[in-house]
């Protein structure tokens, strides 16, 4: 019988999800569990790393469930990005928590790295600021934080990863500890120049190099299941990638011009790169990802509170509990034809790209007597859009960047107003994906690619198809004078600190 199915995981901060795609890209079933968020103190974020990899191996196994298991080739991981575990090598139990990429409990460390003139040299060799949003911090927190933690990790009894590295390590029976350049590139320890560990990085942040995966391609052989309930043992892994780079392979594999932007918790903006520029310092240059034969370099904007700053707004104004609470959401224009001069800058953990004040704190203003609950929610919806404009601008200042459209995906992007809001905001066309799988999907396409020997023909067969929203150009204008507004939000915001 012919193998043509891909079981391909997005493990993502609220959500596990697995689906089953064949060589077409068609999704087959699908899984998910709900993953819950942890924060204990102040700007802690944190998740249950083994709850992580227990309810991926459910949702594997449940997807075999629902397809001929003799017809399953590969399995292909995608990840939420720089949330950082460590465990020990000789059990695979935990050191601590895992820490989120929300999570700032090392902003202390990251401003002492400013204050010592760090922030230039860590720039310029993994292209990425200094921020907590990074792995390399929270790596460092979790050896600060266990006993006799840097003597186990110099001895290498202690390993250090993203949750590809963690997930890996568990669907293998701890066999194999591994990450793809995708994931390595978001701890500022790799060498962009020479996409190995780097030695001035480790030290720095004071990570042993024998605690850290050994980094492979995206698209590669990882090794085979071993040992876990449901799963038959020997389906080889072979792909891992962070979830936003999967992404943007899945819409377009990286052609020039097409820029993505997955709306989720928080958001990520990534452009295709040909090579590693890293003059913009608002912006963090990355490996987008590795496909077996050459890499492919992004530029990039994190931004913390996108659907999470919606999520938090519903939440306040107790809209979440209405019996329509979506179409509630989505009905938002018609109640509230304009936000009343209202911006709600969502600095709820900090401020990401292209701020990086991690002390920053969320600030609503232009508040008025007749401002309603639908005024706000409004106000939280376009914040979405206002924080991907505000990443684009600063791309626009990297020579070889362009924008002909904005490609997108994610929950709120099921939002037909905000879509249409985003593309009169920036001018330019805004194409949604209709599948809601897309990072799911780029990992299956990268793992296709390693497991069938796919030509770049082929895979861009597997791309999924677009809405397309067209910007006006009187609304265009229009927006262009609100933008001015939500600026000086964005300075107040920032001059709070």
């Amino acid at each position: 019988m012919t193998k043509d199915i891909i079981i391909a995981i997005d493990e993502g901060t609220t959500n596990c999800k697995a689906i089953a795609i064949d060589r077409n890209a068609q999704v087959l079933a699908k899984a998910s569990r709900a993953l819950e968020i942890s924060t204990p103190h102040p700007g802690w974020v944190e998740q249950d790393g083994q709850v992580l990899a227990q309810k991926t191996i459910e949702v594997v196994a449940e997807v075999l469930k629902q397809v001929d298991i003799e017809r399953v080739a590969c399995i292909g991981i995608s990840n939420q990005r720089e949330t950082a575990i460590g465990w020990y090598r000789k059990n695979g139990r935990p050191l601590n928590m895992a820490m989120t990429w929300q999570c700032s409990r090392t902003a202390e460390f990251c401003e002492k790295l400013r204050a010592e003139g760090k922030e230039g040299v860590i720039k310029q060799a993994s292209g990425l600021p200094v921020a907590t949003l990074f792995a390399g911090s929270k790596m460092r927190w979790l050896l600060d934080n266990t006993k006799d933690g840097y003597a186990l990790a110099e001895k290498g009894e202690i390993c250090l990863g993203t949750i590809d590295a963690w997930l890996l390590w568990n669907l293998t029976g701890g066999r194999e500890f591994k990450c793809d350049y995708s994931n390595a590139a978001r701890t500022q320890l790799l060498s962009l120049k020479h996409l190995t560990w780097d030695d001035e990085m480790l030290a720095i942040f004071g990570i042993p190099r024998q605690a850290l995966p050994q980094i492979c391609p995206s698209s590669n052989f990882f090794g085979t299941t071993l040992g876990l309930p449901g799963i038959p043992d020997g389906l080889p892994i072979m792909s891992m990638v962070g979830d936003s780079h999967a992404a943007l392979y899945g819409h377009c594999i990286g052609k020039p011009g097409f820029v993505k932007t997955t709306y989720g918790t928080g958001s990520s903006v990534m452009a295709p790169l040909t090579v590693p520029d890293t003059s913009v310092t608002a912006l963090a240059t990355t490996v987008a990802w590795h496909n077996g034969e050459e890499v492919t370099y992004g530029i990039e904007g994190n931004i913390n509170h996108t659907g999470d700053a919606l999520l938090w707004m519903s939440q306040v104004t107790r809209t979440d509990k209405l019996a329509d609470a979506n179409d509630y959401i989505n009905r938002i224009a018609e109640r509230a034809p304009d936000n009343l001069g209202i911006y709600f800058v969502p600095a709820l953990t900090g401020a990401g790209a292209p701020w990086w004040q991690e002390k920053a704190r969320g600030v609503i203003c232009g508040l008025s007597r007749g401002a309603t609950v639908d005024h706000l929610i409004r106000a939280a919806l376009e914040s979405i859009a206002y924080q991907i404009a505000d990443v684009i601008e600063f791309m626009r200042k990297v020579p070889s960047f362009s924008l002909n459209t904005l490609m997108v995906d994610g929950g709120p992007t099921k939002n037909d107003w905000l879509m249409q809001f985003q593309a009169d905001l920036l001018g330019c066309k805004v194409s949604r994906s209709t599948t809601s799988e897309l990072s799911a999907i780029g990992a299956g396409m990268l793992a296709a690619k390693c497991c069938f020997k796919l030509s770049v023909d082929e895979l861009e067969a597997m791309i999924p198809t677009h809405f397309e929203f067209i910007p006006n150009p009187e609304r265009t204008a229009q927006y262009a004078l609100c933008k001015q507004q939500w600026d000086s939000a964005v300075r107040m915001t920032l001059n709070h600190i």
